[in-house]
């Protein structure tokens, strides 16, 4: 059985850090890019950030880069967004996706940027 259980979110006031994490399970994680999207009210879901298998590769969207870093660790299947510099824009549902032969997806966890 597939699972992405994402956690780490919750209210931050601007210019804080958060750490989200997805915890993979019933699939062969190291072989799957990893990578996480945001969706905020009335907007389309988006590709925040990708680290690649095996190349470790990350890619980040324009609007996060030098202020986000994806990691991940494959020893304990588990995969992080390191979410620094936090904007109001920022506040979205952080989805976490695993992409090979298929795609997985996780439930989603709510980061809230508000002072």
């Amino acid at each position: 059985q597939v699972q992405l259980v994402e956690s780490g979110g919750g209210l931050v006031q601007p210019g804080g850090s958060l750490r989200l994490s997805c915890a993979a399970s019933g699939f062969t994680f190291s072989r799957y890019a990893m990578s996480w999207y945001r969706q905020a009210p009335g907007k389309e879901r988006e590709l925040v950030a990708t680290v690649a298998s095996p190349s470790g590769r990350t890619t980040y969207a324009d609007s996060v880069k030098g202020r986000f870093t994806i990691s991940r660790d494959n020893g304990i299947n588990t995969v992080y967004l390191q979410m620094n510099s936090l904007k109001p824009e920022d506040t979205a549902v952080y989805y976490c996706q695993a992409r090979w032969r298929a795609d997985y997806w996780g439930q989603g966890t709510q980061v809230t940027v508000s002072s």
